[in-house]
């Protein structure tokens, strides 16, 4: 009763906070909607200059361009890890999500008749071949595009897609230094990390009191820049990291790691890593007798994850950029479209897929066939601004970063259960 009770107040709370954040009559003051209790340096001064406030403007040519009368299709760009990655199943979820809805566009009529179509590209994790991608693309001809997930990759992509002047709208990546380029053809609709970090502490410290944090985590950029937020946080509150071990992907025994971090005994363990690591982990974790709360990455939300893990995965708390669970029509339809359509159910990265595309099938059905304008309209903070996907709204900053509030994951009998992230909870005087 209880758990229900907190889940239902938790739920009201999201509520009142998305009102608010919707209709104006709570400003985001801080970048990345960071807690005023831990904005650097605050304590000793306000800052001289503020960035990524204002949003970026593109004042280049493009938008007198005509737009084309002979078209058969209407190209949309897709880049993510199909093969050749140890994220293949993250990028075929996503995959997944953008062909049913460019399917669903093309049953109520394409784009005025015409139909759309997708142009996938692979992102096999090689320096430099992302912006490849976005070049064949650009030949292509596409007029906008979704990709991909992996941190690097990402950050190349963009470069290319800047130079060739095309869209792109991010329905996987949560590095928060993505949007942090001034590139005016960038959008993110899924929260990034920071927004689980700011979660993460606040219930590791504040709501449940664990000083003594561990951390392991993946040694690359995932790991590296999802627990730098939390890091920084938990050392502004008085909390610094008491030890922080690491591991490669694909790595199986995490024995030497964990007998480090139970030298130490820790309130509290932090873990961040994809879902086959993470379940290892876990199970490892509780092998060694080591009985502390662990906590995670919003990766950790998986069948891989509870299948590995097992009996060791329960009471596990982590994050997740939306509810699953929920009771919205649209999504309940996105849901079963997906798993009638694929035969599995959708996750993250298919259901902020399915979202980014329809914002670029909007975008174009308002301004027609042409790149600048579609830039234009979609970054048009009154056109999307509170804007209804299926995962929820879409709170964009100045930097075009969704920032609407997430909730938590917790394992329950065996299975996710997910409730609003609490409010941030202040310092007793």
């Amino acid at each position: 009763m209880k758990a229900r009770f907190r889940i239902l107040v938790n739920f009201v709370l999201f509520l009142l906070l998305s009102f608010f954040y919707v209709n104006g009559q709570e400003k985001v003051a801080n970048y990345g909607n960071i807690p005023d209790e831990v904005v650097a340096f605050r304590k000793y001064r306000e800052a001289y200059k503020y960035h990524f406030i204002e949003p970026m403007q593109f004042y280049g040519a493009g938008r007198e361009k005509p737009a084309p009368t002979d078209l058969e299709e209407v190209r949309l760009g897709f880049l993510g890890p199909l093969e050749g990655s140890m994220i293949v199943d993250l990028g075929m979820q996503m995959l997944q999500g953008s062909m049913l809805a460019i399917e669903e566009a093309n049953n109520k009529g394409g784009y005025n008749g015409t139909p759309f179509k997708l142009m996938v590209h692979n992102d096999f994790g090689l320096w430099g071949a992302a912006a490849n991608e976005v070049i064949k693309m650009d030949d292509e001809g596409i007029w906008a595009w979704v990709g991909t997930i992996d941190d690097i990759n990402s950050h190349v992509a963009i470069r290319a897609t800047l130079k060739s002047e095309i869209l792109v709208v991010n329905p996987g990546n949560p590095d928060p230094t993505y949007t942090e380029t001034a590139i005016p053809w960038v959008i993110r609709v899924i929260p990034d990390d920071r927004q689980s970090c700011y979660a993460l502490v606040n219930r590791v410290y504040r709501i449940d009191n664990y000083p003594r944090v561990a951390v392991i985590r993946t040694t690359g950029r995932y790991g590296r820049e999802g627990t730098k937020h939390f890091n920084r946080t938990a050392t502004r509150l008085g909390f610094p990291i008491i030890i922080e071990e690491r591991f490669n992907d694909g790595e199986s025994d995490f024995k030497p790691q964990l007998e480090r971090i139970k030298k130490i005994s820790p309130d509290a363990i932090l873990m961040w890593g994809n879902a086959r690591e993470s379940g290892l982990i876990v199970k490892q974790i509780r092998e060694l007798g080591m009985e502390q709360p662990i906590f995670g990455s919003d990766r950790m939300v998986s069948p891989e994850f509870l299948k590995i893990a097992g009996k060791h995965a329960e009471g596990v708390v982590t994050t997740c950029q939306y509810n699953p669970n929920t009771d919205d029509p649209k999504y309940k339809a996105f849901k079963a479209n997906y798993v009638k359509r694929f035969d599995q159910e959708p996750d993250v990265f298919a259901a902020h897929a399915y979202d980014a595309i329809n914002i670029i099938i909007e975008a174009i059905h308002k301004v027609g066939l042409n790149r600048v304008l579609i830039r234009d309209v979609a970054t048009d903070m009154k056109t999307f601004q509170g804007h209804e996907g299926i995962t929820g709204i879409m709170i964009f900053d100045g930097a075009w970063n969704n920032i609407r509030p997430i909730f938590m994951a917790e394992v329950h009998n065996g299975k996710f259960e997910f409730y609003p992230a609490p409010p941030w909870v202040q310092a007793k005087q």
